[in-house]
């Protein structure tokens, strides 16, 4: 997360016809800082910077880290084409789901039970983020069509821009919700 911050600059008369200013250059994690400083005894200067948390542009490395996902998702979830999906995944594969194994044949074992048992399950990518080395994926998954299917959450590791590491979890979702928000 990157900053940008705001000055505001107080200018304060210090005798007939003079006047001082200072600004406060300082980062912060967010919020306000006041800073005040005597001058010559004199006079207070008050200095008041707001810092905003701003997200930076999404960098090269990030957006490719983005589209390995991406295509590693559809190729291997959606077309349950594991040898496809396999190329975007590196030389070891953590696989905290605990219904899937480590490693690339582990994710080849799960690919192959979607394509036996939920051969039309289908995953709809609703947000993509990507912070580093990490990419995050909300999806609405539905195993068989005309159900409505699960929330997921999937998270990425990537290294050297391949896929080592992916974390889920997953809610059913419901009929009906308390706020009527919906989970997307």
């Amino acid at each position: 997360m990157h900053l940008t911050v705001q000055y505001v600059r107080i200018w304060l008369l210090t005798g007939p016809g003079h006047c001082v200013s200072q600004f406060v250059n300082r980062r912060h994690r967010g919020g306000i800082l006041v800073h005040i400083r005597r001058i010559t005894g004199v006079v207070a200067l008050a200095s008041i910077a707001i810092y905003t948390p701003v997200r930076a542009q999404e960098t090269a490395a990030e957006a490719k880290n983005k589209q390995v996902v991406l295509e590693f998702y559809e190729k291997g979830l959606n077309q349950k084409d594991a040898d496809a999906a396999i190329s975007y995944i590196g030389s070891h594969y953590t696989q905290h789901n605990p219904v899937a194994a480590d490693g690339v044949d582990g994710f080849r074992k799960f690919v192959g039970f979607l394509k036996e048992k939920f051969p039309q399950s289908h995953s709809e990518i609703k947000r993509a983020f990507v912070d580093g080395d990490y990419v995050i994926l909300h999806s609405h998954a539905v195993r068989e069509p005309g159900t409505r299917g699960n929330a997921l959450i999937d998270i990425f590791k990537l290294e050297n821009g391949k896929i080592v590491e992916h974390w889920d979890v997953t809610q059913p979702i419901p009929e009906t919700t308390a706020n009527g928000n919906g989970m997307f």
